[in-house]
């Protein structure tokens, strides 16, 4: 499993492993055994959100981790909701307290409108507001990077125009079956690594004829197919799992997808969430 000792390194020289653990839907009850299960595995990247409700649990799956904090990466967002400079700084401390874990290693806005809104309004200055106390909070030491998700071209264009650090990730949903392929180019044009959320489509792709035929070409399972595809993009991959069997299996990448096969998966459309397309970002707007 040496994909777990890869990392990226982001614009300002901070390294990022290329695979994480998502925490989205982990209870904050139970998201400390899955910390510790996926950190005694191997992983060093960790991945939450203020909208969640599990920083406390993760914070101390973290610190009973048995890992020296500097060995681990955590990420956390900043709510959707927050456009307003003083509300930021405000949650950006409260985000620290929760997880209590010292200092951050990447803080996000978490999109670039409030979910009820998501991809309506305008929100560019709330936006710049909420970037202006990222970057503060990065100049203090309290943020090691900062950056957006689920911004497209524009959200991005506003931040470089009128921040002062470029953001340093773009966490967005990629995954086969859709791959934004011009939001990937722009991000990594301008040194913005991006991340992949749901790279097996919270789960409605795992059915898909085209990819159990590619997968079984290489002797390996449509998940572990969707994460090495991801990686082999260019992106951190940040599949979401509590259960130590998957979390091992999800890991178990070391493997090539061939340029021809890439080229089968990076065109497909499978964007048919079922259920799941009652949250925003599968809406398909």
């Amino acid at each position: 499993m040496s994909i777990l000792n890869e990392t990226y390194t982001l614009s300002n020289g901070v390294m990022i492993p290329k695979l994480g653990l998502g925490t989205w839907f982990v209870d904050d009850d139970k998201v400390a055994e899955a910390v510790r299960a996926a950190v005694e595995i191997g992983y060093r990247n960790i991945d939450t959100a203020q909208a969640y409700g599990n920083e406390r649990g993760v914070g101390e799956g973290v610190r009973t981790s048995g890992i020296a904090r500097e060995e681990l990466f955590v990420s956390t967002k900043l709510a959707a909701e927050i456009k307003d400079y003083d509300a930021a700084v405000a949650a950006i401390d409260e985000s620290l307290a929760k997880l209590d874990i010292g200092y951050i290693d990447l803080m996000l806005i978490h999109a670039p409108q409030p979910w009820d809104d998501f991809r309506g309004g305008d929100y560019t200055d709330g936006n710049r507001q909420a970037w202006r106390a990222l970057e503060e909070a990065y100049r203090a030491g309290k943020l090691r990077s900062i950056g957006v998700s689920n911004f497209v071209v524009e959200d991005l264009e506003n931040i470089l125009d009128h921040g002062t650090v470029t953001p340093h990730v773009n966490q967005i949903l990629v995954h086969a079956g859709n791959t934004p392929t011009e939001l990937i180019d722009y991000c990594q044009g301008k040194d913005v690594l991006v991340q992949a959320y749901s790279p097996i489509a919270h789960g409605a792709i795992l059915d898909n004829g085209t990819l159990a035929a590619i997968a079984a070409r290489y002797g390996v399972s449509v998940p572990q197919l969707c994460i090495r595809y991801t990686l082999q993009l260019g992106t951190v991959s940040l599949p979401k799992t509590a259960n130590p069997d998957h979390l091992r299996a999800n890991a178990e990448v070391d493997f090539v997808i061939s340029d021809e096969d890439m080229d089968t998966l990076r065109p497909l459309d499978e964007t048919d969430y079922g259920e799941h397309a009652a949250f925003p970002v599968y809406s398909g707007r």
